[in-house]
Parts: structure tokens; C-alpha cells; sequence
């Protein structure tokens, strides 16, 4: 749901036009019953750029909002993830951030994934539409809803202050991987701040260097170290950071495998990854998957869900590898 990416699922639809798109979409939606099959075929086609022309096509020719007539005449997680995919990316992003801050209970996991996954630009943008949108900050609702080191890493990651650069520095990597040695597995109790000064900061190389000292120093990969000194929430973004840094496909792969394997299957997450990264890497995640676990993405959606939903998704997957 960003810049288009060669690396995705979705391109752009070749003769696109927004004003035939809305009136077909108009047509399925209106009268008694619903052409689901039409909405599917359509949007599923169209990059989240044309599908906002297509959204404001419809307004001009209908006068109403298509968000508003798809949510009365969608239900369950087909609404949801057609709904999710009329979003801009950082409108997306900031409101499942909102969802998973507001209410009672905080969802961890859906901020971890967010913060620890988006480039400096992506974290700006969200950051300011969810202050647009919901008349709030983003920082302060994080800090208002998290505590202790868990929030520090957080609202560091939301600051997008990530070097972005692509130079590796020799020694700072061997610098950095004997104070993180030093600072976990080498004392009594852990330094959990000289974690957080070097993972939420350096460039993506320059960890993968010192990810590579790391285990020269300590015989250990880093996340087994994370997993030795830290729990729960702290260590769930720590190990996000450093797996988002290695390889984001194989960070989403993961996050898929999870919300599908064993009894139900968290759809939040699923409609959140497929959605948001199939313009982006989609066509990657798929390949790592598969190395992962096995079995392709596309057959654990079709064994996981049903219906349109399972239609929408299969679409966002591409298909087979």
C-alpha cells in the first residue's frame, strides 16, 4: 500500500479508467442484492492510487462516499479487508495503530509490527494523518497506553530517527556488537538502553554487520540473545526490529504463518500484511514463505478461509507461486 513496488501483487490496471469503475461498482451494489463477485474483480485489480480515483469518481457521479456503501453492504472480514484496501497506506497504518491503542487492552503486537517495519518516510506520513484524523498524537497516545523500556523502544522507533544510509562502518560494528555482548550476556541483568541506542538507530547494513560480529563474539545469533535476556513485549519488539532488519519478507511470512497455523486464525493480522505489503514485496514474502514452512501461502489461505474473504486475499496473494 505504498509507491508501487515490481517486487508486488498489485499493479497498476492497464486502460484504468475511475469514472467506468465507480458505475460499475454503483451497479453491484445497487437494487436488492449485492454482485460481490464485480466489487472483487475490480478493485482487486487496481493499485490503492487508482482505487482513490475510483473513490472519488463515485462521489462526483453518486454523490455518496463508496466506503460508506461498501460497509452497508459488506459483512465480516469481507467488509474489513475491502474496506482496509480503500485506505491510503498511511491512512491504514494510522488507523490500526488507533485500533489497537484505543479501548480497553492494548494490541502489542500490531504496534510492534507497524513501528519496527516502516521506513522513516512511511512512520512521518502515518504519524501525520493519524494527528489529522483522530485530533491526537501519536507519541503521546503510545506513551499514554505502554510503559517502561517497551514504550522508550516504541516511541524511538515512532520518532523515525533510523540512519538510512547504506555505508557500513567496520569498527562501529565491532563497537556496537561488544556493547550489546556487554551489556546482555556478558553481566548480571541486561542493559536493555544500549539495545535500544543501537538497534532503533543504525542503518539496515550496518546491524547486519554487527549482527555478524555479534555471533563471532558471543557463538550465539542475536535473537537467541534476546530471547536469553528479555520477555514479553520488550523482547517481542527487539526480536521484530532484528528480523524486520534481516529480511522484511521473511519478517511478514512469519507474521502470516502465525495468524493462520493452529485453531482459527487472527484475521486482524492477516488482512493487515496481505493488504499492506501487496504492492510493496508481496511477491518475496510468498517465496519466503514457502522456503519457511513448506507449503505455499496460497494453499494456507484457501485452507484457512472461506468465501469472498478467502477470494479477496487469494487475488491480494497473486495466486501460486
Amino acid at each position: 500500500m505504498a509507491a508501487l513496488g515490481k517486487r508486488g501483487t498489485i499493479s497498476q490496471a492497464s486502460d484504468f479508467d475511475a469514472e467506468v469503475d465507480a458505475e460499475k461498482l454503483r451497479a453491484a451494489m445497487k437494487g436488492t442484492g449485492t454482485d460481490e463477485a464485480a466489487i472483487i474483480s475490480i478493485l482487486t485489480k487496481r493499485t490503492v492510487a487508482q482505487r482513490q480515483e475510483i473513490r472519488d469518481a463515485y462521489k462526483t457521479s453518486v454523490g455518496k462516499d463508496l466506503l460508506d456503501d461498501i460497509k452497508s453492504e459488506l459483512t465480516g472480514n469481507f467488509e474489513k479487508v475491502v474496506c482496509a484496501m480503500m485506505m491510503t497506506a498511511p491512512a491504514y497504518d494510522a488507523y490500526e495503530l488507533r485500533s489497537a491503542i484505543k479501548g480497553a487492552g492494548t494490541d502489542e503486537a500490531c504496534l510492534i509490527e507497524i513501528l519496527a517495519s516502516r521506513t522513516n518516510a512511511e512512520i512521518k506520513a502515518f504519524t501525520a494523518v493519524y494527528k489529522q484524523e483522530y485530533g491526537r498524537d501519536l507519541e503521546d497516545d503510545i506513551s499514554g497506553d505502554t510503559s517502561g523500556m517497551f514504550r522508550r523502544v516504541l516511541v524511538s522507533l515512532a520518532t523515525a530517527g533510523r540512519d538510512e544510509s547504506t555505508a557500513v562502518d567496520e569498527a562501529l560494528a565491532k563497537q556496537d556488537a561488544k556493547e550489546i555482548f556487554d551489556a546482555g550476556e556478558a553481566r548480571w541483568g541486561t542493559d536493555e538502553v544500549k539495545f535500544l541506542t543501537i538497534l532503533c538507530v543504525r542503518n539496515r547494513n550496518q546491524l547486519v554487520r554487527m549482527f555478524q560480529e555479534y555471533n563471532q563474539i558471543s557463538g550465539r545469533d542475536i535473537e537467541d540473545s534476546i530471547k536469553r535476556e528479555m520477555s514479553g513485549s520488550l523482547e517481542d519488539v527487539f526480536l521484530a526490529i532484528v528480523k524486520s532488519i534481516r529480511s522484511k519478507p521473511a519478517f511478514f511470512a512469519e507474521r502470516l504463518y502465525k495468524s493462520m497455523k493452529g485453531l482459527g486464525t487472527t484475521d486482524s493480522i492477516l488482512i493487515r500484511v496481505m493488504v499492506s505489503r501487496s504492492e510493496i514485496d508481496m511477491v518475496d514474502i510468498k517465496a519466503e514463505f514457502l522456503k519457511l514452512y513448506g507449503k505455499s501461502l496460497h494453499s494456507f489461505i484457501k485452507g484457512d478461509t472461506s468465501g469472498d474473504y478467502r477470494k479477496v486475499l487469494l487475488e491480494l496473494s497473486g495466486g501460486e507461486i
